[in-house]
């Protein structure tokens, strides 16, 4: 109880979650009196780190930064609008499009949210879009980035379940082209009632133009995404040959990148992975105090009196981290629950800890999109100016949907792990 008021003591006056966590774990020790615990606190912290898979976080971090200074991503969403064409509510077919496109080189919701919100959606306000709607949408486009590979959430979870990180990246793949689709239609349904502006008309020859000047920053998905398939390379090999291949498309096709932007590019990679990473270490001291203090068995035995078969335990899984994600980031809420929340779902109710892995990501990244915090939201904000409870309630339908798709994951784990053999 003791060491749960502080914890939420420290949350609540702005303490970062990584040293909540550490501060937390050190009150723990005390309270119980056994001091000797905290000669193990420094080895399971180092342990914590200590995998060949987080390898990948620094690297996919640093593709996403070279392709945001290398004019990528507006080839991207050029790409996007070629394939598109002329419908009713083309550019909000695009955004979609282009935010799959991109959440295949980036693996970050709000990084993403960040960079198409200035590209989206001053395009989309040009087209006679409302701003509001055209922000919210970018922001559900951005819920795919940390789903579809590579993503960030997928390798701090495989560290956290021991499974491959291969594997997990591969099972984000179906859920990302089912929210793709689901979100197709719904702006479809929306066109009925709202009148969405067609996208302009381009020929065929502009169109193949277009197509034949962006396909080369496909490269880099294409090679990430396809070496992990082949199995030709691991997550942490396609990651580094894909941030080759991203400097090289940005400096030889975009012609934007600059060799001599790299010190400034390497050290925001670094800030940012050093902070996913300190939090993966203060993870690994908070999962071995609830593993000493046996409180997974003790919520085990609460959940085993409210859900009696695996389907009830994922629903109410769902409930649960949806209220956390309203109010906690992603990476930290997904370290905070997937040590309490894993050995049940595995040992309890035998379910494939990889599908298991799908639903929890899936559920906190919808909470980036959820008031009271909706952090996706306030990016989108700052960047646009649009109003965050505004945009949430124009873009509901995309709530709605992102939810259905979340049950759909939970009753069929073919939709995670089709792809796996």
């Amino acid at each position: 109880m003791i060491t749960t008021l502080f914890f939420l003591a420290a949350l609540l006056v702005g303490v970062p979650i990584g040293v909540c966590l550490c501060l937390a774990g050190m009150v723990y020790i005390v309270s119980i009196g056994s001091p000797v615990l905290f000669q193990s606190f420094p080895m399971q912290m180092f342990g914590g780190v200590d995998s060949y898979g987080l390898i990948a976080i620094p690297l996919f971090i640093l593709i996403g930064e070279i392709m945001n200074s290398g004019g990528i991503t507006r080839r991207l969403v050029d790409l996007a609008m070629a394939f598109v064409g002329s419908v009713k509510g083309g550019l909000a077919y695009v955004n979609i499009l282009a935010n799959m496109l991109v959440s295949s080189i980036i693996g970050s919701a709000t990084a993403q949210v960040a960079i198409m919100s200035q590209v989206m959606v001053p395009e989309m306000e040009k087209q006679g879009y409302d701003k509001t709607f055209a922000a919210g949408l970018t922001v559900y486009g951005g819920m795919l980035g940390p789903i579809i590979p590579p993503s960030v959430m997928f390798v701090v979870y495989s560290v956290l379940a021991q499974v491959a990180v291969g594997d997990m990246l591969i099972a984000g793949i179906l859920p990302g082209v089912l929210l793709t689709v689901l979100f197709f239609v719904v702006i479809a349904l929306m066109g009925f009632v709202y009148n969405y502006p067609r996208s302009e008309k381009r020929t065929l020859a502009q169109r193949a133009r277009t197509v034949v000047q962006a396909s080369p920053t496909l490269l880099i998905p294409i090679i990430i995404v396809g070496s992990i398939l082949s199995g030709l390379a691991n997550p942490t090999e396609s990651a580094a040959v894909g941030a080759l291949v991203s400097a090289l498309v940005g400096r030889y096709v975009t012609k934007e990148f600059r060799f001599n932007a790299m010190p400034a590019i390497l050290l925001r990679s670094a800030i940012y992975s050093a902070i996913v990473l300190f939090l993966v270490a203060a993870a690994a001291v908070f999962s071995w105090l609830l593993i000493y203090g046996k409180v997974p068995q003790m919520v085990a035995a609460w959940v085993q009196t409210v859900a009696h078969d695996p389907v009830t335990f994922l629903l109410l899984t769902n409930a649960i981290l949806l209220v956390i994600g309203t109010v906690i980031d992603g990476i930290p809420g997904l370290i905070m629950t997937a040590p309490i929340l894993l050995p049940i779902a595995t040992e309890v109710y035998h379910i494939d800890p990889r599908h298991f892995g799908v639903v929890i990501v899936v559920n906190l990244v919808l909470g980036l999109m959820t008031p009271p915090v909706g952090l996706s939201f306030f990016v989108a904000s700052a960047v646009t100016g649009a109003k965050p409870g505004k945009m949430f309630i124009v873009t509901l339908p995309f709530f709605i949907i992102s939810c259905v798709a979340l049950v759909m994951l939970s009753l069929f784990p073919s939709l995670s792990l089709g792809l796996l053999k």
